[in-house]
């Protein structure tokens, strides 16, 4: 039975590799297999003449084109991906599209688009560089104009609201759950009142840095969205004074790119898309940047696959936690459906406080607001 096993799966991948019905079976390929085949049919198989062969190639067709650049992501290793990228460049033209006008016009300008471009950095030629970057600088704007203004408004919100005072001004900025809390004392049951002799009130934030923030975002192949959407949110953030903003992206390797928030075009082309993980690794980067731990937010973007020492990832977390650090972990910020992570880290990091959302986009300044406040998120995401 094992020997049969092994010989199903010899057969399977001599199929991907020379395509058409190599098993001599007739069976077609479902599933994974199948969107395998065909990346794989598209950039190597040149058809036969009179041969039965399937005619490969992209075409001039540049949605196919994203497409494809998409399922050779989804499909193979990181390792794997980069060797195809160079032969697609090289065998199907594809400098050609990346560089006409027409492909821009034809695809879409979004997220996805972007994150595309940006995980073949290291492979495009010199030429092809500046309409990627034209089509995502288009994608950061659009994002900006979508996200930038809610997110501003909804932190500034927060900060002032986290600016305690005991003599607030206008009865607007009391905060009457905390007053209540403070004068149950001087509760009075005949009249079912509370006099309260101390004010609890939201006071106006100074213009000092009130909270340190540290975005630490995973840059392995499937977290393309999500690197999308935290370079312009880091960008966002840092442009608030009241906040000291950080990024930081990682693979098994860390890059500093916090002195390109002033521009978010050029802090994307700085990701390196298709990496490994090792967030144990970025973890300690990141503690390193903090100075003020109780007034610190560090937001971990990141499937949690991790591929460094797992039990010194647990062990930093809850020193941070430990320290006053506000630890948040997004397996994914995107539009897209649930996300893939890995589940058994998810469940550690949760027992240890650490609260574990999905999040999209829209929901991201909500969160933000009540990491500010320090609002328990342990029920999930707070409204957006």
């Amino acid at each position: 039975m094992a020997d049969e096993s092994v010989t199903r799966e010899r057969l399977r991948r001599w199929r991907l590799i020379l395509g058409g019905d190599a098993d001599g079976t007739g069976r077609a390929l479902g599933g994974a297999d199948a969107r395998m085949d065909g990346a794989l049919a598209a950039l190597y198989d040149t058809g036969g003449a009179g041969g039965g062969g399937r005619a490969g190639g992209l075409g001039s067709s540049a949605p196919r084109v994203a497409r494809w650049l998409g399922d050779i992501r989804d499909c193979f290793p990181s390792t794997v991906v980069q060797v195809m990228q160079q032969d697609a460049l090289e065998r199907l033209n594809l400098t050609r599209l990346l560089l006409e006008p027409e492909m821009l016009e034809a695809v879409e300008a979004d997220v996805h688009l972007a994150g595309t471009l940006l995980s073949l950095g290291r492979v495009m030629p010199e030429r092809a560089r500046e309409p990627a970057r034209a089509l995502v600088r288009k994608v950061v704007s659009d994002l900006e104009r979508r996200l930038a203004n809610r997110t501003r408004a909804a932190v500034d919100g927060a900060l002032d609201r986290s600016a305690r005072t005991r003599r607030p001004r206008r009865a607007a900025d009391v905060d009457w759950n905390r007053t209540i809390r403070a004068n149950l004392g001087n509760h009075l049951p005949e009249r079912g009142t509370v006099v309260p002799s101390r004010l609890v009130g939201y006071g106006r934030r100074q213009r000092a840095v009130r909270r340190e923030v540290v975005l630490c975002v995973d840059q392995s192949a499937s977290m393309a969205a999500s690197v999308v959407y935290a370079g312009v949110f880091g960008a966002v953030l840092a442009s608030m004074s009241a906040l000291r903003t950080s990024l930081v992206v990682f693979d098994t390797s860390v890059v500093d790119l916090t002195d390109r928030l002033h521009d978010p075009v050029e802090l994307l082309f700085g990701t390196q898309l298709g990496g490994g993980t090792d967030v144990n690794r970025a973890l300690a980067y990141a503690r390193g940047l903090i100075t003020r731990p109780a007034e610190a937010i560090l937001v971990l973007v990141s499937d949690l696959c991790e591929g460094g020492v797992r039990e010194e990832m647990l062990r930093r977390v809850a020193r941070m936690t430990a320290d006053g650090v506000q630890v948040i972990v997004l397996p994914a910020l995107s539009d897209e459906g649930a996300p893939a992570y890995d589940r058994d880290n998810a469940a550690a990091l949760a027992a240890l406080g650490v609260p574990v959302l999905a999040c999209t986009p829209d929901a991201f300044p909500g969160l933000m607001a009540a990491a500010v406040e320090r609002r328990d998120l342990g029920g999930g995401l707070p409204p957006s």
